[in-house]
């Protein structure tokens, strides 16, 4: 039998890099085609789009690498206010290597292409607000986790985590607006701040 083709995750790669380095709007399926090394008949034969494909972007980053990353900080063998953390110190983390990679922070992908679309673009903002909506679900339930123990205060869980979840997001778009980690540097001590967490966790190194 043959090789089995990898265009097709050559174009969900390229596809996402180049619109988070740049914008949806500015990237072309040439672009695209160019940077994944794949013809742009092959591109029509795997989407119908530019949108299908971004949409097809976004699934696979959540199923190839935010899952697992995030399956892995949130598991319940870390205490509850430290998953967050470890979450919220994640972010700088990648940010700290984007910088020094491409000399500019850029960001959530997501959120960049929502912000970006969203308004004309239903598929993508759809396929935007689920992906949000599941980062919420883990900040949730280490929410709930650490009203049980009793170290955040009760209350409504799901705005709690919303609001912790905006302040990740915002603190993001502050970062890649000045190119300045900054705003990720005191995310995790704000996010406590916020909670009204009564315990603390040391932050990582």
């Amino acid at each position: 039998m043959g090789r089995k083709s990898d265009a097709k995750q050559r174009l969900l790669d390229a596809a996402l890099d180049l619109i988070w380095e740049n914008s949806y709007g500015v990237v072309t399926i040439d672009a695209i085609c160019e940077k994944a090394g794949v013809k742009k008949g092959s591109f029509y034969y795997f989407f119908e789009s530019k949108a299908d494909l971004a949409v097809a972007a976004l699934e696979e980053e959540w199923q190839a690498e935010m899952k697992p990353k995030f399956d892995a900080i949130f598991s319940v063998s870390n205490p509850p206010l430290e998953r967050i953390r470890l979450f919220l110190q994640s972010a700088h983390d990648c940010q700290a290597e984007i910088q020094k990679e491409h000399g500019q922070i850029l960001g959530c992908p997501c959120f960049s292409l929502g912000s970006e679309v969203c308004t004309q673009n239903e598929p993508i903002r759809e396929k935007v607000r689920e992906t949000l909506n599941r980062f919420s679900r883990y900040l949730e339930s280490a929410i709930r986790d650490a009203q049980a123990e009793g170290s955040v205060a009760a209350g409504d869980a799901n705005v709690k985590a919303r609001a912790v979840y905006a302040l990740y997001e915002g603190s993001l778009a502050q970062a890649r607006i000045h190119n300045d980690l900054a705003p990720l540097r005191i995310l995790p001590d704000a996010a406590m701040d916020l909670l009204g967490a009564t315990t603390t966790t040391a932050r990582p190194d």
